[in-house]
């Protein structure tokens, strides 16, 4: 199973920032999955965005709720990320993380991230 985010490398302040991130190998229609996004700013640790659980409620971080939003579309094994209005503070490499649970093992499956700069 490999994990590969993509998107704009630069995006300009008060725009869109969208991200996709597209699993590859495996079949993610049965069992349990989620899909989890994090980002860490330069100099920073990692920041939790959200996570869209299996049979549950997509959750957002409280910091980044009221501009996040998440999304999957499980026949083309993607999911996407769209953070509104952003800023200078949102740039940071982003990665996706991608969970299984098979036979009660749970398996995760990171991308190796995807930088963003927001910059006008």
């Amino acid at each position: 199973v490999q994990v590969q985010e993509s998107g704009p490398a630069l995006v300009k302040p008060s725009q869109t920032l969208s991200l996709t991130c597209t699993v590859s190998g495996g079949s993610i229609t049965t069992g349990y999955h989620s899909w989890t996004w994090v980002r860490q700013p330069p100099g920073r640790g990692l920041e939790w965005i959200g996570i869209i659980p299996f049979g549950a409620s997509t959750t957002y971080s409280p910091s980044l709720k009221s501009r996040a939003s998440m999304s999957r579309d499980l026949s083309n094994k993607q999911s996407a990320l769209q953070l509104n209005s952003v800023t200078p503070e949102d740039t940071a490499v982003y990665y996706c993380r991608h969970s299984r649970v098979i036979s009660g093992i749970r398996y995760d499956y990171w991308g190796q991230g995807t930088q963003v700069t927001v910059s006008s």
